[in-house]
């Protein structure tokens, strides 16, 4: 850890810096094109749970991670259906980065049988594994030991697969989170450790639980090779988040991926949270607001040429009529039948 590192966080998590379109010179223009398309998907999916949830059609909560699409979208765009990707409680758009189906996901958050898991799971126990999503849990740092265990495994399978490990800076004040570092560093481990710092967990401003709000150090701690990155520039996301999973993918051991970045809504369903966070205020939302990654891809997009206002109201058509369509279908598919729950729940 050095001072500009220091000095990058700092700049970072003021919500008054990164307002203006991204840098995209000499990327892809099908990939800037689909990095656009899938977080305006993730975007609109999760805005339709938000009003599910807050209608009263979803029975549990759901934690949503609107203005963060660009990291998994990012992170996603190095990584095959045979690494193992793992997520939390927050792992909307984890799962749809590997198979953007919000048909299944709807059907899932809703208990229908035609979920991922069958409707057993819910918003916070996803899973697909055909995609590389090996599961998410509500349990803070749940799943990132799973991920330096499939790690092992894929090294031990002698493959060039890798496992990813989603979590925020609030799993980072867990043990296990440290004692999985440490492991995966000495066992050279091809994990990925992503941790998407918004700078909140639950309700409390990190400036109230640590030191110092650069999770990165905790890498420096273990001599595991990180990354630091605006979390709302799915480029910056994307070209980190490759060069690290490179490193595992040659054998050369875990790597540390920080994305600074904000959820919209609070912690836990529609509300923005304004009333209980000590630091969350509403100028803060609103300036966040302002370095939607969504936006900041599509002008920089525009100012290239290789997009226009006119195509983006056609993608906006139809990824709304999409994800219409499959909430009603969700809605209308069948709840589980009442056998499931001792066999697919107990055991006799």
């Amino acid at each position: 850890m050095n001072d500009l590192d220091i000095n990058q966080v700092n700049y970072l998590i003021d919500p008054a810096n990164c307002h203006n379109p991204i840098y995209i010179k000499g990327c892809d223009t099908n990939d800037l094109i689909n990095y656009l398309k899938m977080m305006m998907m993730i975007r609109k999916v999760e805005q339709k749970l938000a009003i599910g949830r807050r209608d009263g059609f979803i029975g549990g909560p759901v934690h949503l991670g609107v203005g963060q699409e660009a990291i998994a979208v990012g992170v996603s765009g190095s990584l095959t259906c045979d690494d193992r990707i793992f997520g939390a409680h927050r792992s909307h758009s984890h799962l749809l980065a590997l198979n953007p189906d919000p048909y299944r996901l709807f059907a899932e958050v809703l208990g229908k049988v035609t979920g991922f898991s069958r409707g057993m799971g819910g918003s916070m126990h996803l899973w697909d594994g055909p995609s590389g999503f090996y599961g998410s849990v509500p349990i803070v740092s749940g799943t990132v030991s799973l991920a330096v265990g499939a790690a092992m495994a894929a090294r031990l399978q002698k493959t060039n697969h890798i496992a990813v490990a989603y979590f925020g800076d609030g799993a980072m004040e867990e043990g296990v989170v440290h004692e999985s570092l440490n492991l995966a560093r000495i066992q050279e481990s091809p994990v990925l450790f992503v941790v998407e710092n918004n700078l909140f967990a639950s309700h409390m401003h990190i400036s109230l639980r640590q030191p110092s709000d650069m999770q990165s150090r905790f890498a420096v701690a273990n001599h595991i090779p990180y990354k630091l990155a605006d979390g709302n520039d799915v480029v910056a996301v994307k070209n980190a988040a490759s060069e690290l999973i490179t490193h595992s993918r040659n054998g050369q051991g875990p790597g540390f991926l920080e994305l600074i970045t904000y959820r919209w809504y609070g912690h836990v369903d529609w509300r923005d949270d304004i009333d209980v966070g000590v630091h969350r205020s509403l100028d803060d939302v609103d300036n966040w607001r302002m370095r939607d990654p969504v936006t900041r891809l599509s002008k920089a997009m525009i100012e290239q040429g290789i997009w226009s206002a006119e195509e983006e109201k056609k993608l906006i058509s139809m990824l709304d009529n999409q994800i219409s369509d499959a909430w009603e279908k969700a809605m209308n598919d069948s709840y589980p039948d009442e056998s499931a729950t001792l066999n697919c729940v107990y055991e006799i």
